[in-house]
């Protein structure tokens, strides 16, 4: 099972946060070793379309512009010519302040991966606290409450994808 973390990060906290993701995603699989989830980061100025291509979830992440997703992240959706049809998909954010524009841009994110055919999840409010709504949100690289939603966004999106896609 292949997994990609894809970001773009302009000061290094989206970064940051989308290792913590990448971090949760490996353990989506729980204590079944026989089988890895491979969880593959990526920032969009170095996309390997091959992994992407891949990969059966991609869970986007990136700062808000302005109350909404990254330009840059925008242009990257735009111009990407990875066939992202049938693969789950998954946002997260961050923001320099409480009110910042997240969940408007992870609304961005999944229209955008909605376009591309993706199948959007983040469990929502269905696993309890704490709840991933849109996606995980973090107020620049996040406090341990943000880390922590932010690690369990990768792990519900790595097992789900286990569940609708199976292990190898």
């Amino acid at each position: 099972m292949k997994i990609a973390v894809v970001y773009h990060s302009e000061s290094g906290n989206t970064e940051k946060v989308a290792q913590i993701v990448a971090e949760g995603a490996k353990m989506g699989n729980g204590a079944d070793c026989a089988n890895p989830i491979e969880v593959v980061l990526m920032s969009i100025e170095s996309i390997d379309d091959q992994v992407l291509s891949e990969a059966e979830a991609v869970i986007f992440g990136c700062p808000t512009y302005c109350g909404t997703f990254s330009w840059q992240m925008k242009r990257w959706f735009d111009t990407a010519k990875v066939d992202l049809a049938g693969k789950l998909g998954s946002a997260f954010a961050t923001e320099n302040f409480v009110g910042g524009g997240a969940a408007v841009a992870e609304l961005g994110l999944i229209g955008q991966m909605l376009v591309r055919g993706m199948l959007v999840y983040t469990a929502g409010t269905s696993k309890g606290k704490p709840m991933t709504h849109y996606g995980a949100v973090s107020i620049r690289d996040g406090d341990e409450k943000q880390k922590e939603r932010a690690r369990l966004l990768g792990r519900r999106v790595a097992e789900k994808a286990l569940e609708l896609f199976g292990q190898e």
